[in-house]
């Protein structure tokens, strides 16, 4: 096993504590994951996070979206899908920027010290 396999994310048992849990409707799941989870997969490598996805979980029609992985990923993570789902432009806005960035490219330190603060989940 070579150094980089040795440290990586999911080896670390801390990565898979308290999973970040939301739901989602099904156009919104289908905007941010892809039709039939075309993007799932790139989103996973590009914020190393595993993301679950049931759904069948409520008879609402909402899919249940569970996220493990280092803690800032995930706190990123549940920002965009947060900040797509607003009925607020400009969060709206940021949320797509931050989709079209996961899919395009792994995340960085910077990417992660970017995203809003707890504060503003007051305002969405």
């Amino acid at each position: 096993m070579d150094g980089f396999n040795e440290n990586a994310w999911w080896t670390l048992p801390e990565n898979f504590d308290a999973p970040l849990v939301t739901f989602i409707d099904e156009a919104q799941e289908e905007h941010i994951f892809g039709h039939e989870d075309l993007h799932l997969r790139r989103i996973e490598v590009h914020s190393n996070t595993l993301i679950q996805l049931e759904r069948w979980f409520s008879t609402s029609g909402q899919t249940r979206v569970t996220v493990v992985g280092p803690l800032r990923a995930k706190r990123w993570l549940m920002d965009m899908i947060r900040s797509v789902g607003s009925q607020q432009a400009y969060y709206q806005a940021r949320g797509e920027l931050m989709l079209h960035l996961v899919r395009s490219q792994p995340l960085t330190n910077e990417d992660l010290d970017a995203s809003f603060s707890i504060r503003i989940w007051l305002d969405l």
